[in-house]
């Protein structure tokens, strides 16, 4: 069924959005979908909307006439404006919908603010993002990245999704795994390292077998390649602690190559060879499963490969 809504509230003088939203029932083509729906307005007209960017489907902007259109899809079509479309270098948005913002982030890119810088973060790149869309809407830390780490990270746009992810971790999030690239071979094909994780007054995270002095903190490794004395791991978190897999990994004896605060001597891809690939977890408004999965890091795969 189709419905016409205002997206935007008209704060700050701005004119509400007339977006026309449905379900496709039915497989076809860009063009013949929103043309059938919009029965009333030419061909050329439907052309120009999908030319300036004004039809989405599944929440993307999409300007290609003949993209296929699969039964089940959302549509949407604003007749007020272009939806905005996301852009930035080193951040890929993955996905979207009313409750949740998933991105693939690059290494070197603060998760959120410190007192040393507020801006360029994952975080106020986002929320910026969001604003141009809508200056109502808001945007919510679920979890961190460390600046060095790339890979998947998840954004709430609502209180309540953010309640229902960071109350409910442990059920919510099903699976997460990383690669990483460690030095040395190592020689388990998979294991597990377990200890409570304290931290210095210099912020530097280390392993302890005392309950009372750290947290519990559990990574599962998996050994995937071997090459020019490196290590490929697949690295999978039971706890999610500050810095788990680079203090466990020097635990191993194996740390992460480039991680010079926990060990490395190398540093073959010149930035710290750690990468959040996939995310497996409970939608905190719809129940349903939800799996996002990156490819391995080329440059991981080349620090051991055969040269």
């Amino acid at each position: 069924m189709a419905k016409l809504t205002n997206q935007n509230t008209a704060s700050r003088g701005r004119k509400p959005d007339s977006v026309l939203s449905w379900t496709a029932d039915s497989d076809s083509t860009l063009l013949e979908c929103v043309s059938k729906k919009l029965a009333d307005h030419k061909r050329n007209s439907i052309k120009t909307l999908l030319k300036y960017g004004h039809i989405a489907i599944n929440d993307t902007p999409t300007k290609q006439f003949d993209t296929p259109v699969h039964k089940g899809d959302r549509m949407a079509v604003n007749f007020t404006r272009p939806f905005v479309v996301f852009y930035h270098r080193r951040i890929k948005l993955v996905y979207e919908d009313d409750d949740i913002l998933i991105i693939n982030k690059s290494n070197g890119i603060l998760s959120v603010s410190t007192d040393n810088q507020k801006d360029g973060t994952a975080y106020s790149i986002m929320r910026d993002y969001l604003k141009q869309k809508n200056p109502e809407l808001k945007l919510f830390i679920i979890h961190r990245l460390d600046r060095d780490t790339s890979g998947l990270m998840m954004f709430a746009k609502n209180i309540e999704a953010k309640e229902t992810m960071q109350h409910n971790w442990n059920n919510m999030v099903i699976n997460r795994k990383y690669v990483a690239v460690v030095e040395g071979k190592v020689d388990r094909q998979e294991g597990v390292v377990r200890s409570y994780l304290a931290e210095t007054s210099q912020h530097e995270m280390y392993s302890t077998d005392n309950p009372e002095e750290g947290q519990l903190a559990i990574t599962r490794y998996k050994r995937l390649k071997t090459g020019n004395g490196y290590s490929l791991m697949e690295l999978e978190l039971d706890t999610g602690r500050k810095n788990q897999i680079r203090v466990h990994m020097k635990d191993l004896g194996h740390p992460i190559a480039g991680d010079r605060k926990y060990g490395a001597k190398t540093s073959p891809i010149h930035r710290l060879a750690l990468h959040a690939r996939t995310l497996h977890f409970v939608h905190p408004a719809t129940r349903k499963e939800m799996l996002f999965e990156t490819p391995v890091p080329a440059r991981f795969l080349s620090a051991v490969s055969a040269r």
